[in-house]
């Protein structure tokens, strides 16, 4: 399949994020039917128009996404163009056959291309982005007289003498006692921090989004079966498995024995037979 240019899906008016937004909330959404026509005309005729009709389309998806990650303290702009590079390997990779729309595997490549790249640039604590926090940070270090928190006259008093507010004190005196977080610490049981490490929790970058997709859909598939499954039982093999699965105080098979008026042994066959139904149904 040819390459789809890696420029393609920045092929929008430059300038301010909110400029770039409002272009691409402009680009109509498709329907089922024509993403289903472009995704073959690329995959079939390696129609790169096609191509850069799909990415056009979702880049408003990408935007979504990429908002989700500012809490990291990076550039939007650089999130989104990292969604933007995921979008087309998405697209490149699509296959119409699959009977899913385009964002829903998209989403997983797109997230992949922002996880790596907050990998490579994330860092816990920004002490200082500001010049007032830059005056402040290296001013505190040469104003406190011991390792220990200042107490509130000290606070203010490095307030006064510096020219801001107790509260911003105290906010870089934070900072300055906190310590970086490693992306990838191993989760401890000693270690209560590690555990919120970005790496526990951002989406792992090693899977296949196409497995992905296939894997849910065969689950959901699954899961229809059984309760088609279920419902083509009769009433009483559908009682006998709900009592002796499905139910929090599971009874006997001499209590339900007792309940029908037949053998134990006769339970225990209905719900052999029940089961084995229902396990040809979803394999």
């Amino acid at each position: 399949m040819s390459n789809i240019p890696m420029n393609m899906a920045l092929a929008v008016p430059t300038g301010s994020i909110d400029g770039y937004v409002s272009t691409v909330n402009a680009v109509p959404v498709l329907s089922v039917e024509d993403e289903q026509a472009l995704a073959h005309r690329f995959r079939d005729e390696q129609d790169l128009d096609a191509a850069r009709q799909l990415v056009m389309a979702h880049l408003r998806f990408v935007v979504h996404i990429a908002k989700s990650y500012s809490g990291y303290g990076l550039p939007q702009a650089d999130l989104i163009q990292e969604g933007n590079i995921g979008l087309m390997k998405a697209v490149k990779r699509f296959d119409p056959t699959m009977g899913v729309r385009l964002v829903s595997f998209a989403v997983h490549w797109i997230k992949a291309e922002i996880h790596e790249y907050v990998l490579r640039n994330w860092r816990i604590v920004k002490v200082a982005t500001t010049k007032a926090q830059r005056k402040l940070f290296f001013n505190l270090r040469s104003k406190k007289k011991s390792l220990n928190w200042l107490n509130n006259e000290e606070v203010k008093a490095v307030a006064d003498d510096l020219g801001v507010k107790p509260e911003e004190v105290r906010r870089m005196e934070g900072r300055l006692n906190a310590r970086d977080a490693a992306f990838d610490a191993p989760a401890q049981d000693d270690e209560a921090d590690t555990a919120y490490a970005p790496v526990h929790y951002l989406q792992a970058s090693d899977a296949n989004p196409a497995d992905a997709v296939e894997k849910e859909q065969w689950q959901d598939q699954r899961e229809e079966r059984l309760m088609y499954a279920l419902k083509a039982l009769d009433d009483r093999s559908q009682d006998i498995l709900q009592q002796r699965w499905l139910s929090d105080q599971k009874a006997t098979l001499h209590e339900l024995a007792d309940k029908y008026g037949v053998s134990a042994e006769r339970i225990r066959q209905l719900e052999k037979n029940a089961m084995n139904k229902i396990r040809n149904a979803i394999q």
